[in-house]
């Protein structure tokens, strides 16, 4: 059985290095899982992660012309999660009336006048910083 690109297959860890761990799968073929497809999170020792003899769930990534196998334990793992992130952005309806919210032209009122109050803090906060808000020439008569 020739092993193929995209499939998920177990394996068991048949040796550790600092760099990865080199998986034996069922059809008798060796991969390499690299250190940086062994979880989402940073991995800084594989050990704490994997043991020698330890079955695990591989997605193979590639197969080089040399017969070399690349696999992965974390996207073995994302392919069983649902998909959080969707292709399609959220659905509004524009022209419903929520109550709770009030209309569009109220919404946009509302965010334009805390944001105006918001810039307004800012300069006086940055003026008073600088001292007072810059040079002012006295009225001479």
């Amino acid at each position: 059985m020739l092993v193929e690109v995209g499939k998920i297959v177990d394996g068991k860890v048949s040796g550790i290095t600092n760099f990865g761990a080199f998986v034996q799968l069922s059809n008798s073929q060796t991969g390499l899982v690299h250190i940086s497809e062994v979880a989402e999170e940073y991995v800084k020792d594989i050990k704490t992660y994997l043991k020698e003899n330890q079955t695990v769930k591989v997605k193979v990534i590639s197969v080089d012309n040399n017969g070399r196998i690349s696999l992965s334990i974390k996207k073995a793992q994302e392919s069983k999660k649902p998909s959080v992130k969707s292709s399609k952005p959220e659905e509004i309806d524009w022209d419903r009336q929520d109550a709770s919210k009030g209309s569009f032209e109220d919404r946009l009122a509302k965010f334009m006048k805390d944001s105006d109050e918001k810039m307004h803090d800012l300069k006086k906060s940055f003026e008073s910083k600088r001292g007072g808000g810059g040079y002012r020439k006295s009225a001479q008569h």
